[in-house]
């Protein structure tokens, strides 16, 4: 398994992802905005971008990322 594209720390189990929140350029570079609820694996992965969230101090932050499996569900629109 390789580890995810991009690894974002959050504080709060529901996130929104657009894949070009931090990119020059905005929205046009990214993807639908969708909404993701990290569950009891501490982890959630955008399926559209791969981008995964870690819930701060959940059982997934601090783990080696790439022994985790994707983890996809939970998106919703």
């Amino acid at each position: 398994m390789q580890p995810p594209p991009e690894l974002v720390r959050t504080a709060h189990a529901r996130i929104a992802c657009d894949g070009a929140s931090d990119i020059p350029g905005g929205a046009a570079l990214g993807h639908p905005r969708v909404f993701l609820q990290i569950d009891e694996t501490g982890y959630v992965d955008c399926g559209y971008c791969d981008r995964r969230f870690v819930l701060i101090g959940g059982p997934a932050d601090g783990a080696d990322q790439s022994k985790l499996p994707d983890h996809p569900a939970g998106a919703s629109v």
